[in-house]
């Protein structure tokens, strides 16, 4: 029986730290991984000494994406969707004078992250964003252990593919699905919405209790980011002197409206002006804000990635301040269910990492996952959000990852702005379509993805070595 991956709404939604989710949620998940191994090999209590090479895309954009931060709070054994962002400074700084690392929160060892942090600009060739761990033990032995950061904070090791653990985690889905033809068939057959099909998948691993909490907190992060964004003015740190737009864009929409939280903000925002230009303001307002607390290394979800977070959550937002007053949770759960199966299809048949295929691979793909979720809460049939999640992605074919500085900031914050809004339009066209008469079926489109990711040079794939990565130097900003 042909084997297939089970990709839970939970791997494409992952709540983490910014500013990227490849360079920063992956490195720092990955050391806690090799502390995992460290402990099963009883090699732990014997390390003597670390160092932690990076290679590739890592290396050329670690510095602008806090990818050497990460590895220090992953090896402090500190968790990305719990700790305190704002004792990033302290832990960093206390690290960086005293030249100690406090092992999993565990060991005291020497540590200078100047010299013990190797910026190797060679690629590996598994994938762009290596990452190797070495370890000298009491002994005199020496370990080691290459990850691979292969986006949306998704951490791999090579031998992976032909693993009997990862061969178990394959065709557990009471709806295993690698295609969106497969998806279509299913939903037909069992006359299921694509988010009840996808509850049903989800069911097999976890409580309808349990996937109800989780889903919870995703939406409660993507609220405070929106919420933290709008309410935050200042400039954006790593030395491009970027303004924070979405505060002054915020002040002005949402006027003298009374409200003391998040929840009372939304009420608020409902009762402001709508017209078409405030609609354009708002839903861009959502998505800068997003990925400006992002840029910050505050708290974000990846969906799917770090650097794309401000797309789905933007969309999502629309739909409650504009669309649906009545909107609750339950509308949250079923978007977010159609959007990580969208992703997943993405994912499956082509990559979400930007050092793979580009911007198309980040904002793409967040762009496509909001497009065919909005179109399921908006009445539309399956075939229709999979038309929608096609339109999305067909217009961001060829989009390359050139960030100014290796810092997810320009163009990337606006880029989610711009994702939003064609996901709106691509539902809004889904909708007034017959989808019988879609030339361009969703499984082709992602197909075209991949072909134009292998053949996009490497400089314009999160490596800050062409377009306006080089184009615009630092000192213009």
């Amino acid at each position: 029986m042909r084997k297939i991956e089970s990709i839970s709404v939970f791997d494409m939604l992952k709540i983490g730290v910014g500013p990227s989710s490849s360079h920063t949620l992956g490195p720092w998940r990955a050391a806690l991984r090799w502390i995992e191994k460290l402990k099963a090999k009883a090699y732990f209590d014997q390390v003597s000494e670390i160092q932690v090479e990076l290679y590739g895309s890592l290396s050329l954009t670690g510095k602008g994406h806090a990818t050497d931060i990460a590895v220090l709070l992953g090896l402090e054994g500190l968790d990305p969707q719990e700790f305190p962002v704002e004792e990033i400074p302290q832990i960093t700084e206390r690290i960086q004078t005293k030249n100690l690392l406090l092992l999993n929160s565990e060991r005291e060892i020497a540590f200078n992250p100047s010299e013990q942090i190797v910026f190797n600009k060679k690629f590996k060739e598994f994938h762009p964003n290596g990452i190797t761990f070495r370890a000298q033990l009491s002994n005199g032995k020496r370990t080691s252990e290459t990850y691979y950061s292969i986006g949306g904070g998704f951490v791999v090791q090579k031998e992976r593919l032909n693993s009997k653990k990862q061969q178990q985690k394959l065709q557990e889905f009471p709806y295993p699905v690698q295609s969106g033809k497969e998806l279509l068939a299913f939903c037909a057959k069992h006359n299921l919405k694509i988010s009840e099909l996808v509850l049903a998948n989800e069911k097999s691993l976890r409580s309808e209790e349990e996937i109800n909490s989780r889903l919870k907190d995703i939406w409660n992060v993507m609220l405070d980011s929106m919420y933290t964004g709008c309410h935050t003015e200042g400039k954006l740190p790593g030395g491009l002197n970027v303004r924070r737009r979405a505060f002054d864009t915020h002040k002005t929409l949402i006027g003298d409206s009374p409200y003391s939280n998040a929840e009372e903000w939304i009420t608020a925002i409902r009762g402001t002006e709508v017209k078409f230009r405030q609609i354009l303001k708002w839903v861009s307002c959502f998505a800068l804000a997003v990925n400006e607390v992002n840029a910050s290394l505050g708290r974000v979800v990846t969906a799917p990635t770090n650097g794309s977070a401000g797309v789905i959550p933007a969309v999502m937002m629309y739909y409650m301040v504009i669309e649906n007053h009545d909107a609750n949770f339950e509308d949250v759960r079923q978007f977010m269910l159609v959007a990580g199966e969208i992703g997943s299809l993405f994912k499956k048949g082509a990559t979400i990492s930007a050092a793979m295929g580009g911007c198309q691979a980040e904002i793409g793909v967040s762009s496509a996952m909001a497009a065919g979720a909005l179109t399921e809460l908006m009445g539309g049939s399956p075939e229709q959000v999979l038309m929608a999640s096609e339109i999305a992605m067909e217009h961001h074919l060829g989009l390359t990852c050139d960030p100014i500085g290796g810092l997810v900031q320009i163009p990337c914050i606006e880029r989610n702005a711009m994702g939003a809004i064609k996901a709106i339009n691509a539902c809004e066209m889904a909708l007034d379509t017959d989808a019988r008469n879609a030339k361009v079926p969703l499984d082709k489109v992602i197909e075209t993805m991949w072909q134009t990711a292998k053949d996009m040079n490497s400089k314009y794939k999160e490596t800050s070595e062409g377009g306006l990565a080089i184009n615009v130097a630092l000192s213009d900003c």
